[in-house]
């Protein structure tokens, strides 16, 4: 009997990379693709690691997977990424359901670990966190046909004080241009159209290969493959953010005027305590210069609210930077203690109802900011990103190149004839909290 693999993903989405390549390696054994977990005889539980909530996500997933040895067809649990990497014996210790283990620079021994798990053999493989997949690996999409992720990089070496990247994927080292040109050309001949590049530390890439800030050429290598429209950027390093990247964003119509730049916090003192490079007046030259050569851009960042030490006077001033920066999108984290990170070792660790009352707080700053920012687009025609069509109010549904997939807002289009996938001419009629609704424009 053929055996049927189901690989459930969590977390970010270099994780769903390291799924697709898996689900390709199984696919490419000759394993059949189960359609539901139920049906699955081999299941992989690809965890995320990172924060406390998505460590306890990634627990709970394991134990209502396991449950399907009772309920359903599983002779086989195998557990892969950050978790498994960052807590591989204590999961083993604890969780006598798992049949395997696979880590984060281990994942490409894939079907090796299937086979020992069947045979009833507990395999662990958990070496150090070096492996850099390239195009020639088997890769099955999980995403819609027209848009996939790249990775460019992998690990990381910044070192921030509360974050545990560089303990779960290892040091930052960068594929080569021609690798991830090659990936880029293969998932154009699939049909993708827009191909997001991500990495830890985007703005670093080429730098461990090629001893120079390689991303401006990759960008514009990566926009040269035929059949790709859009080229989007993810996780932009703002110590590493030069003049000559901000020109080819600005210059090369296939790049998506999209910058997703963490900052983490606005406040001198504590970006020191994170180990953040630079300090606010260095981030606000740096905002102001990319909106002065990129006037359409979208600037999204990602803010950590109740790291120790932050008082509600920082808070305070925290909420003033983002009324005054005005960020078009805007992710907010309650900071959240991991061990063995140095952060978790600083006094004054601020209460939890806190952290959550200060991330809900800025939350409903961004909400209004958002609005105010997505109605500058009122009566102007942008280009939408087909996804899907909604029968019931009989208006098709898409993103713009201001919009990431999943995380960021929509476009809800009327009176357009049109494939999924395509991407449209549609102008803009009305602007909401976080999305945006126009009519299509007759080709």
């Amino acid at each position: 009997m053929t055996e049927k693999v189901k690989v459930t993903t969590l977390g970010c989405e270099k994780n769903l990379v390291d799924s697709e390549i898996m689900v390709g390696l199984v696919q490419q054994r000759g394993f059949s693709i189960a359609e539901s977990n139920e049906e699955a005889t081999v299941m992989i539980v690809n965890t995320c690691g990172f924060i406390d909530a998505a460590k306890e996500e990634s627990v709970n997933t394991i134990l209502d997977m396991a449950d399907l040895k009772r309920t359903g067809n599983l002779k086989a649990l195998i557990v892969s990424g950050c978790l498994t990497q960052r807590y591989k014996e204590e999961l083993m210790k604890e969780m006598p359901e798992i049949d395997g283990i696979v880590g984060t620079g281990d994942f490409h021994k894939i079907n090796e670990i299937i086979d020992e798990a069947l045979l009833g053999r507990k395999p662990v493989m958990v070496g150090n966190p070096v492996f850099n997949y390239e195009q020639a690996l088997p890769r099955t999409l999980t995403t819609p046909r027209y848009t996939a992720y790249i990775k460019i990089a992998e690990g990381c070496d910044n070192a921030c004080t509360f974050c545990s990247i560089p303990i779960m994927r290892g040091k930052f080292r960068s594929r080569s241009i021609e690798s991830i040109v090659a990936e880029a050309e293969n998932l154009a001949q699939q049909g993708v159209r827009e191909i997001s590049l991500i990495a830890q530390d985007s703005t670093n890439y080429g730098t461990d290969l090629y001893d120079t800030f390689m991303l401006p050429e990759l960008l514009n290598r990566v926009s040269e493959v035929p059949g790709i429209a859009w080229v989007r950027l993810h996780y932009a390093y703002p110590g590493f953010f030069t003049d000559e990247l901000i020109d080819v964003i600005a210059s090369n119509p296939k790049i998506c005027k999209y910058i997703d730049m963490p900052l983490q916090h606005s406040e001198d003192h504590i970006l020191k305590k994170m180990r953040r490079p630079g300090r606010q007046r260095d981030v606000r030259e740096l905002i102001e210069k990319i909106r002065s050569r990129i006037p359409s851009v979208a600037l999204r960042t990602s803010l950590i609210v109740g790291f120790p030490g932050e008082t509600e006077e920082d808070f305070e001033k925290l909420c003033r930077f983002v009324e005054e920066v005005r960020f078009d999108r805007l992710g907010v984290f309650a900071y959240s203690k991991e061990e063995d990170t140095p952060a978790s070792r600083l006094p004054d660790q601020v209460p939890e109802d806190v952290k959550e009352w200060r991330a809900n707080t800025l939350m409903e700053i961004q909400r209004r900011i958002s609005s105010e920012q997505n109605s500058r687009h009122v009566g102007k025609t942008i280009d939408v990103l087909i996804e899907r069509y909604d029968g019931r109010n009989d208006v098709y549904i898409g993103r713009s190149q201001f919009d990431a997939p999943e995380i960021d807002g929509e476009v809800y289009v009327s009176r357009v004839e049109t494939d999924i996938g395509e991407i449209r001419k549609v102008k803009i009629t009305h602007a909401y909290e976080f999305d945006l609704s126009g009519e299509g424009v007759p080709v």
